[in-house]
């Protein structure tokens, strides 16, 4: 029986109905907000899994029929996921992992479809909602209701769930999941906006996700026969096990586990867990798993009581304090501009490439009418090495995304527009080593990599990872932390930007929720922490290089006429391909008939630029113009001044004296100098030789010409007929063919 509610949420039509659509699965629900539709889906396993973690998996896939398109390419049909799928996939399981109760171990999964997509209104912060209510309607143990917004701020006005056109002109961008009471995920980027304004645009958040949920429990309290949640057992030791785990463990862990160097450190606490459980097994054979968990509690408990009690980290920091940093710059001879940016024992190299408008990333999504494109992109990559380990390469794993998107991000607001500094820029960070927050790493070797590189940016972005231990009221906030604080703690906050303000935040956390106040304080702390890396980061490059790299391109742009962009592109794009492989730069034309013109040395460019001048400039009257005879007639000669151009010289415009014959004075293929002494309305050019040579001595002064047309008085029509050639519209390109090469 479908059941269904309908409310306005933020200026707009909200829809949750449950029971008409993937009624098998444990639990399901269609969200609409405007036009854009999403259907969550979840299911779970009768039996809990074998694995030491919780199986949640979380899948998010746009449907192009959802747009009225059909996908491109050869295979038409919906492939591996697109980097924002995983992203907002990455965006659910983030908001909902926490809230499962502990020791849980059934498979979950829970599957989102985009199936309808008005190209106003985003589907992620749908899709948490829907399957927020579909967990929750299911049997499977789930804490309560959350919900996501999106938060912009135009023109000082905070807007929730704003349309793509109304993020144009947003400063801001955060998605905000959350309960009814606290922040559980944060997500998003800005133009370098202040601490405090993030806080209020999370409070703005927290007053819509409070009015989603309200919607869902209404819907939730009108359901007949909502399914128990399902039983299951946390698996606990024997009796007495505890007890010599903590006595046996306690002291070698806290003497293993303050060791400054991180492998020395895992080694050492992995060899106590190994001799410990030795000795145990004797006793208990059949509780290997069982000793395990336990001396993970004796590590987990150990770590954040010596946080909390003395306010020592592992490493002997105190919990503000960041890791000596060093770095260097141009390291790679060849790259356009780079960097080695090492915090601790979190290394990242990080490499900038300058492009041409030709290298422009094609997107082509649901929430677009038509194929856009991206003339920035941050690459990360995390080897299996950076950690000591060995383990397979599977291609580009989700973290990886999600964690170049979030550098990419950090950057991309301090980057000039593309029309200031029309090149495309590639980053690629290799991640080389990693003892926490390699993503901030990367931020702040990016940064060094684009002032390397010659990048005008606004400033200087550095990031930084945040951790928290709380116990109770009890709490620390970490700055810079370690893997192992971020794998023992309850928080990971990361905030990357300039000394102006925030330009990306991401925040996840392990318990059910995170009070503003605690935010606030470590959003405070964070600024700290980036100013100072930021003034280490001025050590080594200060501001941008004046000079870029002589293997970078250089680019220069050129308005044509739009009306000469044909001329320019010729018959299926031979023209311009002819000036690309005579000179070696690389051209591309826009409709407005902007010109780009990119090259590894001047002397090809400006080659380059006088070919592209030369097609497309427009004849000045009163200028002169050496020119081929293309055409003689009775009545004068054609001359082509510029490629495709041509004018009349008439007879009477040859020479002083009296010409009877035009052949007397010029033939097919001569060159000579002319001068342009009249354009017509219809765009027909006058030319004239005699104007450039002196009147002889003695001869009277020439009449002025009473005649029309060209030349004055009547002739005959030019041979083959077809009028004046000096009129004929300039050619489009074959077939109305138009090259963007």
């Amino acid at each position: 029986m479908m059941q269904r509610v309908e409310k306005t949420f933020a200026g707009r039509k909200l829809v949750i109905e449950t029971g008409r659509m993937a009624k098998q699965a444990s639990g399901s629900a269609v969200v609409q907000f405007g036009d854009t539709m999403v259907l969550a889906a979840v299911t779970v396993s009768d039996t809990q899994s074998p694995l030491p973690f919780f199986p949640l998996l979380v899948e998010y896939r746009e449907k192009t029929y959802a747009a009225g398109k059909i996908p491109g390419g050869f295979i038409k049909r919906e492939g591996r996921p697109s980097d924002n799928e995983i992203l907002s996939a990455r965006i659910i399981d983030r908001s909902i992992r926490p809230l499962f109760p502990e020791g849980f171990k059934n498979e979950v999964q829970v599957f989102i479809y985009v199936i309808s997509a008005d190209q106003e209104n985003d589907a992620d912060v749908l899709a948490l909602v829907a399957a927020s209510f579909a967990l929750n309607a299911s049997k499977i143990p789930f804490s309560a209701p959350i919900a996501a917004v999106r938060v912009g701020r135009i023109q000082d006005k905070w807007v929730l769930n704003p349309t793509f056109q109304q993020l144009a002109y947003s400063d801001m961008e955060l998605v905000v999941a959350g309960s009814q009471d606290s922040i559980v995920m944060v997500e998003g980027g800005a133009l370098e906006v202040q601490e405090a304004d993030v806080i209020e645009a999370i409070t703005v958040a927290q007053k819509g996700i409070k009015e989603l949920i309200g919607i869902q429990d209404e819907l939730l309290k009108q359901m007949d026969g909502r399914p128990k949640k399902m039983a299951w057992t946390k698996a606990e030791p024997p009796a007495g096990l505890e007890v010599k785990v903590k006595k046996l463990a306690e002291g070698k862990i806290e003497e293993a586990i303050n060791l400054k160097d991180k492998h020395g450190r895992i080694e050492a606490v992995e060899r106590v867990k190994k001799e410990i459980a030795e000795q145990l097994l004797a006793d208990f054979p059949d509780n290997s798993k069982d000793i395990g968990n336990l001396l993970g509690d004796v590590e987990y408990h150990t770590l954040r009581g010596q946080v909390l009690n003395t306010g020592l980290r592992v490493d002997g920091r105190k919990p503000n304090e960041v890791r000596p940093i060093s770095i260097d710059t141009t390291v790679l001879p060849r790259a356009h501009g780079s960097s080695l940016f090492t915090r601790g024992q979190t290394q990242a190299l990080v490499a900038a490439t300058l492009g041409t408008a030709n290298d422009v990333q094609r997107l082509d999504s649901i929430d677009e009418a038509q194929e856009t494109t991206k003339s920035f992109m941050l690459h990360y990559n995390f080897p299996p090495f950076s950690t000591g380990e060995v383990r397979p390469m599977r291609g580009t794993s989700r973290r990886e995304i999600g964690h170049g998107n979030l550098a990419e991000r950090a950057l991309q607001g301090v980057l000039p527009a593309f029309e200031e500094f029309p090149y495309t820029i590639r980053i690629v960070s290799d991640v080389l080593e990693s003892n926490g927050s390699s993503s901030m790493a990367s931020v702040c070797g990016g940064s060094l990599a684009l002032f390397d590189a010659g990048v005008p940016m606004r400033g200087a972005v550095a990031g930084v990872a945040m951790g928290l231990i709380k116990e109770g009221k009890k709490y620390a906030i970490l700055t810079d932390i370690l893997g192992t604080e971020d794998h023992l703690g309850d928080m990971d906050f990361k905030v990357a930007g300039t000394r102006a303000g925030i330009t990306s935040i991401q925040m996840d956390i392990k318990i059910e929720g995170l009070d503003l106040s605690i935010m606030k304080e470590a959003l405070a702390q964070a600024k700290e922490g980036r100013l100072h890396i930021l003034g280490e980061m001025d050590k080594a490059l200060q501001s941008p290089r004046t000079e870029m790299s002589p293997y970078a391109p250089r680019i220069v742009t050129v308005m044509i006429s739009p009306e000469k962009i044909g001329d320019l592109i010729g018959p299926k794009g031979k023209t311009i391909r002819g000036i690309q492989d005579e000179t070696g730069a690389e051209l591309s034309v826009d409709d407005s008939g902007m010109v780009t013109i990119a090259a590894v040395g001047g002397e090809s460019m400006e080659r380059a630029r006088q070919m592209v001048m030369a097609l497309t400039a427009e004849p000045i009257v009163g200028e002169t113009y050496e020119g081929m005879v293309k055409t003689t007639t009775p009545f004068g000669a054609f001359v082509e001044i510029m490629p495709g151009t041509e004018g009349l010289v008439h007879i009477s415009e040859m020479r002083h004296e009296r010409t009877e014959k035009t052949e007397d004075v010029v033939k097919k293929g001569d060159r000579v100098k002319v001068k342009l002494i009249d354009r017509d309305e219809r765009g027909r050019l006058r030319l004239s030789m005699k104007a450039l040579i002196p009147r002889p001595e003695g001869m009277p002064p020439e009449e002025p010409s009473t005649g029309g047309g060209e030349g004055g008085g009547d002739r005959p029509p030019r041979e083959g007929g077809g009028g004046d050639r000096g009129g004929r519209p300039p050619r489009r390109g074959g077939g109305g063919e138009r090259s963007r090469r």
